[in-house]
């Protein structure tokens, strides 16, 4: 069986006066050296280079537009009542009617005169040309015999006098002219040519008109 010798307790121990001294030493400095550090900080912080960042300012907003209310007719509100306004009617049998022109004043003024009526021109009357009214069948003279054998053509340019029935009275070369051919065609117009006769407004009228007549022989 072991034996073993008591330890000395901790609490007996009695601490050196040189270590005490150590400690306190210790702690001096340590607050030596916090006291230091502080003193130093503001120095750091004035020596460090400022910096600025520019905010930019926001533009105000645009003013708000009025609001446009809508026109709309008036009308009475619900729970207004609608007031109705009664305009008297006079009595008929009130009114006078015994008044005369000389109970109100006569307005003078200028005279004015009646205008005279304004002659208008009375229009001519319309008038028409003869128009022809032969048959085909009485349109061409006879041809004369000599000029037929001869195998001889003419062209002849005539006026021709129509009176107020339509009838021919004369008929008279305008330029030089063949008389044979004159005469054949002279003699047949006058006793077979009709024409309706001129008119000028609703009444017959005596009228002349040129006419070229061609005397050929058929192929």
């Amino acid at each position: 069986m072991s034996v073993y010798a008591p330890t000395p307790g901790f609490a007996d121990r009695r601490p050196h006066p040189r270590t005490l001294m150590l400690i306190v030493a210790g702690h001096a400095a340590l607050i030596a050296a916090v006291m230091a550090a502080k003193m130093d900080l503001p120095q750091r912080i004035l020596h460090r280079p400022l910096v600025v960042d520019l905010i930019p300012i926001p533009k105000p907003p645009p003013p708000p537009q009025p609001e446009v209310i809508p026109k709309t007719a008036t009308q009475p509100l619900p729970h207004e009542p609608i007031r109705q306004i009664q305009i008297p009617i006079p009595d008929q049998h009130v009114i006078d009617t015994t008044s005369t022109l000389s109970e109100f004043p006569l307005i003078q003024g200028p005279v004015v005169e009646p205008q005279r009526p304004i002659a208008l021109p009375v229009p001519e009357p319309v008038r028409t040309g003869p128009r022809f009214a032969t048959p085909p069948s009485e349109l061409r003279p006879p041809y004369p015999e000599s000029k037929r054998r001869l195998a001889e053509e003419a062209v002849l340019k005539l006026r021709l006098s129509i009176d107020d029935r339509g009838r021919i009275t004369a008929v008279d070369p305008v330029g030089s002219a063949d008389p044979a051919f004159l005469q054949s065609a002279r003699r047949h117009i006058i006793a077979h040519w009709r024409y309706k006769p001129a008119m000028e407004g609703d009444r017959a009228v005596a009228s002349s008109t040129v006419i070229t007549l061609r005397f050929e022989l058929d192929d």
